[in-house]
Protein backbone atom coordinates (compact mmCIF):
# COMPACT_ATOMS: atom_id res chain seq x y z
CA UNK A 1 0.00 0.00 0.00
CA UNK A 2 0.67 3.67 -0.46
CA UNK A 3 0.89 5.17 2.96
CA UNK A 4 1.07 9.45 4.16
CA UNK A 5 2.20 9.68 7.61
CA UNK A 6 1.51 12.89 9.09
CA UNK A 7 4.40 13.50 12.18
CA UNK A 8 5.85 10.77 11.15
CA UNK A 9 9.19 12.75 11.98
CA UNK A 10 8.23 12.63 15.60
CA UNK A 11 8.53 9.88 18.50
CA UNK A 12 5.56 7.89 17.65
CA UNK A 13 5.49 8.67 14.14
CA UNK A 14 8.65 7.59 13.22
CA UNK A 15 8.04 4.52 15.00
CA UNK A 16 4.91 3.60 12.84
CA UNK A 17 6.96 4.52 9.95
CA UNK A 18 9.52 1.49 10.67
CA UNK A 19 6.75 -0.60 11.16
CA UNK A 20 5.02 -0.12 8.05
CA UNK A 21 8.34 -0.24 5.97
CA UNK A 22 9.45 -3.25 7.42
CA UNK A 23 5.66 -4.47 5.74
CA UNK A 24 6.96 -3.31 2.70
CA UNK A 25 4.17 -0.84 2.38
CA UNK A 26 5.55 2.98 0.46
CA UNK A 27 6.03 5.39 3.05
CA UNK A 28 5.74 9.24 2.81
CA UNK A 29 5.77 11.38 5.66
CA UNK A 30 5.11 14.93 6.05
CA UNK A 31 6.50 17.02 9.31
CA UNK A 32 6.94 20.74 9.73
CA UNK A 33 9.65 19.43 12.13
CA UNK A 34 8.46 22.10 15.01
CA UNK A 35 8.71 19.12 17.50
CA UNK A 36 9.58 16.19 14.76
CA UNK A 37 13.18 15.46 14.60
CA UNK A 38 15.06 14.38 11.13
CA UNK A 39 17.58 12.12 13.13
CA UNK A 40 14.28 9.92 14.14
CA UNK A 41 14.16 8.86 10.39
CA UNK A 42 17.91 9.23 9.19
CA UNK A 43 18.35 5.50 9.01
CA UNK A 44 15.58 5.77 6.15
CA UNK A 45 17.32 7.84 3.88
CA UNK A 46 18.37 4.80 1.74
CA UNK A 47 15.12 3.16 1.57
CA UNK A 48 13.53 3.30 -1.83
CA UNK A 49 10.20 2.91 -0.16
CA UNK A 50 10.10 5.98 1.88
CA UNK A 51 10.28 10.17 1.29
CA UNK A 52 10.27 12.80 3.39
CA UNK A 53 8.41 15.94 2.99
CA UNK A 54 8.56 18.94 4.75
CA UNK A 55 5.73 20.98 4.93
CA UNK A 56 2.96 21.75 7.35
CA UNK A 57 -0.64 19.91 7.38
CA UNK A 58 -2.02 23.40 8.24
CA UNK A 59 -0.67 24.79 4.24
CA UNK A 60 -3.19 22.65 1.38
CA UNK A 61 -0.28 22.99 -0.80
CA UNK A 62 2.85 21.40 1.89
CA UNK A 63 0.18 18.23 1.11
CA UNK A 64 2.20 15.45 -1.14
CA UNK A 65 0.59 15.29 -4.51
CA UNK A 66 -0.26 11.40 -4.42
CA UNK A 67 -3.08 8.96 -4.42
CA UNK A 68 -2.69 7.58 -0.84
CA UNK A 69 -4.50 3.80 0.09
CA UNK A 70 -4.18 5.13 3.94
CA UNK A 71 -3.27 8.16 6.22
CA UNK A 72 -2.10 8.27 9.26
CA UNK A 73 -2.45 11.66 11.17
CA UNK A 74 -0.14 11.73 14.07
CA UNK A 75 0.89 16.07 13.66
CA UNK A 76 0.48 17.81 17.25
CA UNK A 77 2.80 18.96 19.40
CA UNK A 78 1.66 16.88 22.74
CA UNK A 79 4.02 18.06 25.64
CA UNK A 80 2.99 20.54 28.15
CA UNK A 81 5.75 22.91 27.20
CA UNK A 82 4.92 22.80 24.13
CA UNK A 83 1.17 24.20 25.19
CA UNK A 84 2.77 27.59 26.26
CA UNK A 85 4.47 28.26 23.63
CA UNK A 86 2.54 27.34 20.24
CA UNK A 87 -1.08 27.29 21.74
CA UNK A 88 -2.66 28.54 18.78
CA UNK A 89 -0.59 26.59 16.26
CA UNK A 90 -1.76 23.32 17.95
CA UNK A 91 -5.31 24.47 17.78
CA UNK A 92 -5.08 25.05 13.92
CA UNK A 93 -3.70 21.15 13.53
CA UNK A 94 -5.88 19.78 14.83
CA UNK A 95 -8.60 21.89 13.24
CA UNK A 96 -7.06 23.32 9.78
CA UNK A 97 -4.78 20.62 9.64
CA UNK A 98 -6.62 17.87 10.32
CA UNK A 99 -9.19 18.97 7.73
CA UNK A 100 -6.49 19.63 5.24
CA UNK A 101 -6.12 15.38 5.48
CA UNK A 102 -9.45 14.63 5.88
CA UNK A 103 -10.41 16.39 2.46
CA UNK A 104 -6.96 14.40 1.36
CA UNK A 105 -8.81 10.95 2.10
CA UNK A 106 -11.54 11.80 0.92
CA UNK A 107 -9.78 13.02 -2.44
CA UNK A 108 -8.10 9.64 -2.87
CA UNK A 109 -10.53 7.31 -1.35
CA UNK A 110 -8.03 6.57 1.11
CA UNK A 111 -8.75 5.44 5.01
CA UNK A 112 -7.86 7.65 7.42
CA UNK A 113 -6.86 7.31 11.00
CA UNK A 114 -6.98 10.19 13.42
CA UNK A 115 -4.44 10.32 16.57
CA UNK A 116 -6.38 11.46 19.31
CA UNK A 117 -5.56 11.03 23.10
CA UNK A 118 -6.62 10.38 26.66
CA UNK A 119 -6.29 13.75 27.01
CA UNK A 120 -9.81 14.22 25.78
CA UNK A 121 -10.86 12.77 29.09
CA UNK A 122 -9.04 15.41 31.05
CA UNK A 123 -8.74 15.48 34.99
CA UNK A 124 -11.47 12.57 34.83
CA UNK A 125 -13.62 11.53 37.53
CA UNK A 126 -13.88 8.07 36.29
CA UNK A 127 -10.85 5.70 36.31
CA UNK A 128 -9.98 3.59 34.41
CA UNK A 129 -11.61 5.43 31.36
CA UNK A 130 -13.42 3.71 29.26
CA UNK A 131 -14.09 5.61 25.13
CA UNK A 132 -18.18 5.84 26.48
CA UNK A 133 -16.22 8.66 29.74
CA UNK A 134 -17.25 11.63 28.35
CA UNK A 135 -14.80 13.18 29.99
CA UNK A 136 -13.76 16.43 32.80
CA UNK A 137 -12.03 18.85 30.89
CA UNK A 138 -11.27 22.65 31.31
CA UNK A 139 -11.64 24.47 28.44
CA UNK A 140 -9.97 27.57 29.24
CA UNK A 141 -7.03 26.07 31.38
CA UNK A 142 -3.51 26.10 30.13
CA UNK A 143 -3.64 22.26 28.78
CA UNK A 144 -7.05 23.38 26.73
CA UNK A 145 -5.45 23.90 23.45
CA UNK A 146 -4.40 20.40 22.86
CA UNK A 147 -7.50 18.88 25.24
CA UNK A 148 -9.66 20.60 22.90
CA UNK A 149 -7.77 20.67 19.28
CA UNK A 150 -8.00 16.76 19.79
CA UNK A 151 -11.52 17.02 20.64
CA UNK A 152 -12.48 18.87 17.97
CA UNK A 153 -10.39 16.55 15.38
CA UNK A 154 -12.52 13.52 16.44
CA UNK A 155 -15.63 15.38 15.97
CA UNK A 156 -14.48 16.53 12.09
CA UNK A 157 -13.63 13.00 11.72
CA UNK A 158 -16.49 11.44 12.27
CA UNK A 159 -19.02 14.09 10.67
CA UNK A 160 -16.62 13.29 7.73
CA UNK A 161 -17.52 9.62 7.94
CA UNK A 162 -21.66 10.52 8.89
CA UNK A 163 -21.67 12.55 6.16
CA UNK A 164 -18.97 12.10 3.70
CA UNK A 165 -18.50 8.73 3.57
CA UNK A 166 -14.99 8.95 4.73
CA UNK A 167 -13.41 5.74 5.87
CA UNK A 168 -11.99 6.48 9.63
CA UNK A 169 -10.15 5.53 12.63
CA UNK A 170 -9.80 7.03 15.87
CA UNK A 171 -7.23 5.92 18.16
CA UNK A 172 -7.18 7.39 22.20
CA UNK A 173 -3.41 7.70 22.93
CA UNK A 174 -2.82 6.82 26.46
CA UNK A 175 0.96 7.60 28.26
CA UNK A 176 3.72 6.62 25.86
CA UNK A 177 7.43 6.25 26.16
CA UNK A 178 10.58 4.80 25.04
CA UNK A 179 13.89 5.84 22.61
CA UNK A 180 13.17 8.71 20.49
CA UNK A 181 11.22 10.85 22.93
CA UNK A 182 12.90 14.80 23.45
CA UNK A 183 14.81 15.04 26.57
CA UNK A 184 13.42 18.42 26.84
CA UNK A 185 10.04 16.69 26.58
CA UNK A 186 9.12 18.30 30.11
CA UNK A 187 6.83 15.18 30.48
CA UNK A 188 7.61 12.36 33.36
CA UNK A 189 9.91 10.15 31.91
CA UNK A 190 12.35 12.30 29.89
CA UNK A 191 12.52 14.75 32.69
CA UNK A 192 12.80 11.80 35.69
CA UNK A 193 15.83 10.17 33.06
CA UNK A 194 17.57 12.96 32.44
CA UNK A 195 17.86 14.02 35.83
CA UNK A 196 18.81 10.76 36.77
CA UNK A 197 21.56 10.08 34.71
CA UNK A 198 23.47 13.10 35.99
CA UNK A 199 22.51 12.40 39.94
CA UNK A 200 20.31 14.86 39.84
CA UNK A 201 17.08 14.84 42.11
CA UNK A 202 13.96 13.84 40.74
CA UNK A 203 11.46 16.90 40.22
CA UNK A 204 7.96 15.80 41.23
CA UNK A 205 4.85 17.56 41.39
CA UNK A 206 2.29 18.14 43.87
CA UNK A 207 2.71 14.77 46.77
CA UNK A 208 4.03 12.37 43.71
CA UNK A 209 0.15 10.32 43.98
CA UNK A 210 -1.17 11.12 40.75
CA UNK A 211 -0.57 7.98 38.30
CA UNK A 212 0.05 7.82 35.11
CA UNK A 213 -0.33 4.05 33.09
CA UNK A 214 2.57 3.73 31.16
CA UNK A 215 2.99 1.84 27.02
CA UNK A 216 6.19 1.29 25.40
CA UNK A 217 6.11 2.93 22.33
CA UNK A 218 6.35 -0.22 20.21
CA UNK A 219 3.12 -1.78 21.49
CA UNK A 220 1.58 1.66 20.73
CA UNK A 221 2.51 1.49 17.03
CA UNK A 222 1.17 -1.92 17.03
CA UNK A 223 -2.42 -1.02 18.36
CA UNK A 224 -2.37 1.82 15.69
CA UNK A 225 -2.03 -0.08 13.14
CA UNK A 226 -3.71 -2.84 14.24
CA UNK A 227 -6.89 -0.49 14.68
CA UNK A 228 -5.89 1.31 10.93
CA UNK A 229 -6.34 -2.37 9.28
CA UNK A 230 -9.58 -3.21 11.28
CA UNK A 231 -13.15 -2.78 10.90
CA UNK A 232 -13.14 -0.69 13.90
CA UNK A 233 -14.81 2.84 14.07
CA UNK A 234 -15.47 3.57 17.17
CA UNK A 235 -12.54 5.62 19.05
CA UNK A 236 -10.32 2.90 21.00
CA UNK A 237 -8.09 3.24 23.53
CA UNK A 238 -4.52 2.29 23.49
CA UNK A 239 -2.03 2.27 26.71
CA UNK A 240 -0.95 -0.44 29.45
CA UNK A 241 -3.65 -0.67 32.57
CA UNK A 242 -0.51 -0.85 34.84
CA UNK A 243 -1.77 2.27 36.58
CA UNK A 244 1.64 3.03 38.59
CA UNK A 245 2.21 6.62 41.02
CA UNK A 246 4.66 9.11 40.12
CA UNK A 247 6.45 8.14 43.05
CA UNK A 248 6.71 4.54 42.20
CA UNK A 249 7.97 5.78 38.32
CA UNK A 250 10.33 8.02 40.06
CA UNK A 251 12.24 4.91 42.74
CA UNK A 252 12.09 3.06 40.04
CA UNK A 253 13.86 4.83 37.33
CA UNK A 254 16.29 5.97 40.71
CA UNK A 255 16.83 1.88 40.89
CA UNK A 256 17.67 1.89 36.99
CA UNK A 257 19.77 4.68 36.94
CA UNK A 258 21.58 3.89 40.58
CA UNK A 259 20.44 7.37 41.80
CA UNK A 260 20.38 8.01 45.50
CA UNK A 261 19.45 12.15 45.60
CA UNK A 262 16.37 12.91 47.19
CA UNK A 263 13.35 13.48 45.02
CA UNK A 264 12.29 17.71 44.67
CA UNK A 265 8.90 18.33 45.18
CA UNK A 266 6.83 21.80 43.27
CA UNK A 267 3.34 22.74 43.19
CA UNK A 268 1.00 20.97 40.63
CA UNK A 269 0.42 22.41 37.95
CA UNK A 270 -3.39 23.86 36.93
CA UNK A 271 -5.86 20.98 36.09
CA UNK A 272 -2.69 17.94 35.52
CA UNK A 273 -4.92 14.81 35.74
CA UNK A 274 -4.44 13.13 39.15
CA UNK A 275 -5.14 9.75 37.64
CA UNK A 276 -4.89 8.23 33.93
CA UNK A 277 -5.69 4.36 33.35
CA UNK A 278 -7.21 2.94 29.93
CA UNK A 279 -10.01 1.31 29.81
CA UNK A 280 -8.75 -1.38 27.03
CA UNK A 281 -11.84 -4.01 26.76
CA UNK A 282 -12.67 -2.13 23.14
CA UNK A 283 -9.08 -2.94 21.63
CA UNK A 284 -9.08 -6.60 23.65
CA UNK A 285 -12.09 -7.73 22.43
CA UNK A 286 -12.24 -6.09 18.88
CA UNK A 287 -8.55 -6.02 18.27
CA UNK A 288 -7.35 -8.77 19.39
CA UNK A 289 -4.68 -6.03 21.23
CA UNK A 290 -2.86 -5.95 24.53
CA UNK A 291 0.31 -4.35 25.69
CA UNK A 292 3.40 -7.28 25.75
CA UNK A 293 6.04 -4.88 26.91
CA UNK A 294 6.81 -4.81 30.52
CA UNK A 295 7.31 -1.58 31.78
CA UNK A 296 10.75 -1.99 34.10
CA UNK A 297 12.10 -3.44 30.39
CA UNK A 298 10.62 -1.02 28.65
CA UNK A 299 12.20 1.81 30.90
CA UNK A 300 15.80 -0.36 30.71
CA UNK A 301 15.34 0.30 26.61
CA UNK A 302 14.38 3.87 26.87
CA UNK A 303 17.13 4.36 29.77
CA UNK A 304 20.19 3.28 26.88
CA UNK A 305 18.60 6.05 24.65
CA UNK A 306 18.88 9.00 27.30
CA UNK A 307 22.01 7.85 27.58
CA UNK A 308 22.94 8.82 23.91
CA UNK A 309 21.38 12.36 25.09
CA UNK A 310 23.68 13.54 27.59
Amino acid sequence: MKILVAGGAGFIGSHLVDRLLAQDHHVDVIDNFVTGQKINLKHLADNENFELFSGDICNLESLPREKYDRIYNLASPASPIDFKKISIEILLTGSQGHLNLLQLAENCGARILFASTSEVYGDPLVNPQPETYYGNVNCRGERACYDEAKRFGEALTVNFQKYRGVNSRTVRIFNTYGPRMRPNDGRVIPNFFMQALVGQGLTIYGNGQQTRSLCYVSDMARGIETLMESDVDQPVNIGNTHEMTILEIADLINDLTGNNTPHIFQDLPENDPKVRQPDISRAKNLLGWRPQVDVREGLKETMEFFKTCL
